[in-house]
């Protein structure tokens, strides 16, 4: 099985729950990660934006990827999310980092810096020049300021036998209908986007990397599922009923979305570090009468 197969379906950008005192708490995410894998996600996503990694010390991020291979116990495959604006930092974390038991690695593109396309291609041709395991490429230029092309994608998807796959959070349906007519054949391409994913998958996508899947494991991954039969209708009517979820998991914040709605669901407290805050009151009023319905 190639890293294609294994990869698709639904993925799931694990948050970090935070106690009271702000520390890391390992409980809360020991049961959040038995509640996605139970609820019947294809793998798990550790450190990735929606875990908060920016906030997060260089010896948390440590203890949270060892303790996801622990908790997860080869249920699932688990992808470890290393990325940032230095080019040659990202590079020693990959080399330095305990990767052993991951199956890949999701970078999303450097952020604030803003580098040309050609500055995209040799950031990652360093990162595929140095990665001990297969790297998945992210694009999501709303939180990192800079779109990367198809162009671009293509390039290093062809360049690059250990870039394998891209998580694709552009929001631009023409850039995703063309990565997915000229890709290689084995190269991954998932969604980024939860509420475009039904119409992504129609188009060609593997899956998703979700934060919906989180909160939602069960009803997001049998949509995704559905998908991937062909069953657009099935699919449909899942995904209608998850509409109004996704405008509130991202209509503030993400994570402090889908934290409201762990919160309400009993897994985790509603804490999230500076600069991201919880959701306003009448939005985390509309999170609890969602899920009352």
């Amino acid at each position: 099985m190639n890293l294609r197969q294994q990869l698709s379906g639904t993925g799931v950008a694990i948050v970090t729950p935070f106690a009271k005192n702000f520390s890391v708490d390992f409980d809360s995410l020991g049961n959040l990660i038995n509640f996605i894998i139970e609820g019947g996600v294809d793998y798990v996503v550790t450190l990735g934006t929606t875990g908060e990694t920016p906030v997060l010390s260089k010896e948390e991020k440590l203890e949270i990827i060892d303790f996801t291979y622990t908790q997860v116990n080869e249920r699932v495959p688990v992808v470890v999310g290393i990325g940032g604006n230095d080019s040659r930092a990202v590079a020693k974390e990959l080399e330095t980092y305990p990767l052993e038991k991951a199956l890949a690695v999701l970078s999303a593109s450097p952020f604030y810096n803003k580098p040309s396309q050609q500055g995209l291609f040799e950031h990652y041709r360093l990162l595929s020049e140095v990665s001990p395991k297969p790297v998945l490429l992210y694009n999501v230029p709303g939180r990192t300021g800079r779109n990367m092309s198809a162009a671009t994608t293509l390039r290093l998807a062809n360049e690059f036998e250990n870039i394998v796959g891209i998580k694709e959070a552009s929001g631009d349906m023409m850039q995703c209908m063309a990565i997915l007519r000229d890709r290689p054949e084995d190269f991954l391409v998932v969604s980024g986007d939860d509420a475009l994913a039904l119409p992504q998958m129609s188009c060609g996508m593997d899956g998703v990397i979700s934060v919906a899947a989180n909160s939602f494991p069960r009803q997001f991954s049998d949509m995704i599922r559905l998908c991937q039969q062909q069953d657009f209708a099935g699919a449909k009517k899942i995904n209608d009923t998850l509409i109004d979820a996704y405008h509130l998991l991202f209509e503030e914040n993400n994570p402090a979305g889908v934290k409201a709605f762990l919160h309400e669901l009993g897994l985790l407290d509603n804490v999230m570090r500076l600069p991201v805050t919880p959701l306003s009151g009448p939005l985390h009023q509309q999170v609890k009468k969602y899920l009352n319905k």
